[in-house]
């Protein structure tokens, strides 16, 4: 008897290892599968069983969390949804999460083991921290600026310190209000239908993810490049450029929409926009050197992020003269964000050193304790410092004495740029006024905000865009706001 014994308490204890080495793998090895099923909703229920944590600016939360009592407990909400769209984007119960609710999804919803001062220990119990905050390096002042600076009108502000990369306002308008988004019901569906099938797109972010011809906005990148080659020596020597100029290999004449373009020198060109003249010293550079600075500016770039990615800017390296000509004004294939376009004003203004771009100062957790830090990016020389000094003198005189009159703050001195750039089938469409600019202030020891904006106006005219009449004044809040926050 005593055997039989023996033999079923041995086979209860190989029952109950297998049970154990079964129930091992199920909640160890293959729990990440479990996790990952669709089916599987204790995963979502336990992400939105607890309010996520907020976005700051300037020290005030524009995100907040809302209790329904239901299964998926806690919404999210935003506050001025339509103003920080482009910088939050959207966390939905439905739909997910897009650009900085998306890049920091770990801080906010407390999944992030960097959150946990005991992650093994978190890992063995399932238990989840509270959500952290992001700290952004955005001004309210100036985000506000620009919003009511477009005031409804298709168009994006980008600005940026130049001397460190922080990201002082992103604005893409028209807007939406990501609270429509945030839960799971029929108004949801509803808002997200309505959204997408908009034709002023609300939901594009206009500052990161758009790309527009610069227009004349990228001659501050050719005459850097004529200055860095040489091609270039005296600001005001007088050019041998045509006026009307024949594109190479073509029959076609360049011409301008000012007077006096003719062999003007660098300095005249610029304050007053020649195309002519830039379209030439563009092939005089040769196609080498000019992509060699549009890249150094991050034209080409696949790899920028902010921390959410941004739409490559774009120079066609690919061109013959004729095509090259046309790129050196910012038109055929060239293509930039309005964020690019704040990098080359940001790497003029900071002595031709281009920090790059961040949007994120630092991440918490719950009660305020820093547990990361994204800090100054590396900078890296764009141009030679002499060159920077020209430039600097060439926006400024736009300012001063050319077409970016509107921008000037008194007791600030001001460097910018203005661009009317030409769209559509043979050019059909009405031009987009751009505007890059930098301010320093004249008790300040450097410049403090470099900005681009570009406005998508079909009520403005032509003499106006060219003028600076439409982008310029908004540029100007801008730097007026960082300027009397600084």
């Amino acid at each position: 008897m005593s055997t039989y014994i023996k033999r079923a308490s041995a086979f209860c204890v190989l029952l109950l290892v297998a049970l154990l080495v079964n129930a091992a793998r199920v909640q160890v090895m293959r729990a990440g599968d479990y996790d990952r099923n669709p089916a599987n909703r204790r995963a979502t229920i336990a992400r939105y069983s607890q309010p996520r944590g907020d976005i700051v600016v300037d020290g005030r939360t524009v995100t907040g969390s809302v209790d329904t009592g239901e299964q998926l407990r806690y919404e999210r909400r935003y506050l001025d949804g339509p103003l920080y769209a482009p910088v939050t984007g959207f966390a939905s119960q439905l739909y997910g999460t897009t650009l900085l609710e998306h890049t920091s999804d770990g801080i906010l919803s407390g999944t992030d083991s960097i959150l946990s001062p005991l992650p093994l220990w978190n890992d063995v119990t399932r238990a989840q921290n509270p959500g952290g905050d992001v700290v952004t390096t955005l001004n309210a002042d100036a985000q506000e600026a620009a919003f009511r600076g477009l005031d409804g009108r298709k168009g994006a502000v980008a600005a940026i310190e130049p001397a460190t990369g922080r990201v002082l306002a992103l604005v893409s308008s028209p807007s939406y209000d990501p609270s429509e988004l945030s839960g799971n019901g029929e108004a949801v569906a509803s808002a997200w239908a309505r959204l997408g099938h908009d034709p002023e797109k609300p939901m594009l972010d206009r500052a990161v993810r758009q790309t527009y011809p610069p227009g004349s906005t990228f001659k501050v990148v050719t005459a850097a490049a004529a200055l860095d080659s040489g091609v270039i020596t005296d600001l005001d020597e007088p050019t041998d450029s045509p006026d009307p100029y024949r594109l190479p290999g073509t029959t076609t004449r360049l011409t301008n929409e000012t007077d006096g373009c003719a062999d003007a020198s660098l300095r005249t060109a610029f304050e007053w926009s020649c195309n002519t003249v830039f379209a030439k010293l563009g092939v005089d550079v040769g196609v080498r050197d000019m992509a060699d600075t549009a890249r150094a500016f991050g034209f080409n770039d696949d790899r920028l992020r902010v921390p959410f990615s941004v739409a490559r800017s774009t120079f066609d390296t690919h061109v013959d003269d004729a095509q090259l000509a046309l790129s050196s004004i910012g038109q055929y294939n060239t293509r930039a964000t309005p964020l690019q376009m704040a990098m080359v004003a940001a790497a003029v203004a900071n002595g031709g050193r281009l920090r790059l771009p961040y949007l994120v100062e630092r991440s918490t957790r719950q009660g305020g304790e820093t547990v990361a830090g994204s800090g100054v990016r590396p900078a890296r020389q764009v141009m030679r410092p002499s060159t920077a000094v020209k430039l600097k003198e060439l926006m400024t005189g736009v300012v001063d004495e050319g077409t970016g009159a509107n921008a000037a703050i008194p007791g600030a001195l001001v460097g910018g740029k203005t661009g009317t750039a030409q769209h559509g089938v043979d050019n059909s469409g009405v031009p987009y006024a751009w505007f890059v600019s930098w301010a320093q202030a004249d008790d300040a020891m450097e410049p403090q905000v470099a900005v681009a904006v570009v406005v998508e106006d079909a009520s403005a005219n032509r003499r106006d865009i060219s003028g600076g009449g439409v982008a310029a004044p908004i540029a100007k809040a801008v730097m007026e706001a960082v300027l009397g926050s600084s």
